[in-house]
């Protein structure tokens, strides 16, 4: 399930490092945070979508990859977007 472009430019603006950018883990964190939390709530109704809640643990495994990867990196950052998100760890 694709983001609204709209949301997506907002998540992408405010946590972007520099001006253009749309890889950096912090971005990509916050784009798969939301895409997980609309996809929990479609899964709260659709208790039997088994295909669903594969894409849902993939999605939830590769952000916590990011978080790791800009742990290791740079731990600043890391507990920044940690707090943005409102995310525990």
């Amino acid at each position: 399930m694709p983001l609204d472009p709209k949301v997506k430019q907002k998540i992408i603006k405010e946590f972007a490092t520099k001006s253009g950018d749309t890889g950096s883990p912090e971005v990509q964190a916050a784009l798969l945070t939301e895409q997980i939390k609309h996809l929990t709530s479609h899964l709260k109704e659709h208790t039997h979508d088994i295909h669903s809640r594969r894409g849902l643990l993939s999605m939830v495994n590769k952000r916590r990859r990011l978080l790791q990867y800009l742990f290791k990196k740079d731990a600043q950052r890391y507990t920044i977007v940690i707090e943005k998100l409102g995310l525990t760890k």
